[in-house]
């Protein structure tokens, strides 16, 4: 017991974006960090949905424009089958419509493509540690 609750819970991590060159530089910097896990990558809202049935991630980090079916509406399917789930909306749009559709969607954040890497980072850990409480 005095072991688990000195050791940091590993985070279960899913990335959904349909550019290759974001999801391989996210694949990248999540797969060095400690106290996280990269569990899954999809390129499209269907592969996210599939990956977390599958993997059930504490954290996505969820592009909104994307083929098949876009983030928003994989939010909302996936906040149905695992409500505990965290979702970032990643998204390149700086349309102030855009942040007040994900406001009103049910993501837990909303983080620009421009934001620096370890600011990303952070609030994938603190959402993560929402999910252990």
């Amino acid at each position: 017991m005095s072991t688990q609750a000195t050791q940091q819970k590993t985070l279960r991590v899913l990335i959904a974006d349909d550019h290759e060159l974001t999801r391989y530089s996210l694949k990248l910097i999540l797969s060095t960090r400690e106290a996280i896990t990269l569990v899954g990558v999809a390129c499209n809202g269907q592969e996210a949905l599939e990956m977390t049935q599958e993997y059930a991630p504490d954290v996505l980090v969820m592009d909104l424009q994307m083929p098949i079916m876009d983030g928003l509406s994989a939010s909302k399917k996936i906040k149905q089958l695992h409500p505990q789930a965290q979702i970032i909306a990643y998204s390149s749009l700086e349309d102030p419509q855009t942040e007040a559709l994900a406001q009103t969607a049910p993501i837990d954040a909303f983080c620009s493509k421009e934001t620096p890497t370890e600011e990303l980072v952070t609030l994938i850990k603190q959402l993560g540690r929402e999910v252990s409480h």
